[in-house]
């Protein structure tokens, strides 16, 4: 039975957010798989520490994610 992980830095997703990944992603896998699978289909969001997340030799923290969405430094979780 599939399962689907999705890794992303804390704080980038509000919980509504990831509801709907997890929502979203189910509907594609089951697009694929059949309907019958549905109750077998797993999404795990998995939220990585903020600079733990490493590209091009340099950490990436929830600051630089906010940045590149074009969101405030301070924007909230929830």
């Amino acid at each position: 039975m599939p399962l689907v992980t999705v890794k992303c830095i804390e704080g980038v997703f509000t919980q509504a957010q990831k509801k709907e990944m997890i929502s979203k992603l189910t509907d594609t896998m089951v697009e694929i798989e059949g309907e019958n699978l549905r109750p077998v289909t797993w999404v795990l969001v998995e939220e990585v520490q903020s600079g733990d997340w490493g590209i091009a030799g340099n950490g990436l923290t929830t600051a630089d994610v906010h940045a590149l969405q074009g969101q405030p430094a301070a924007a909230t979780t929830g």
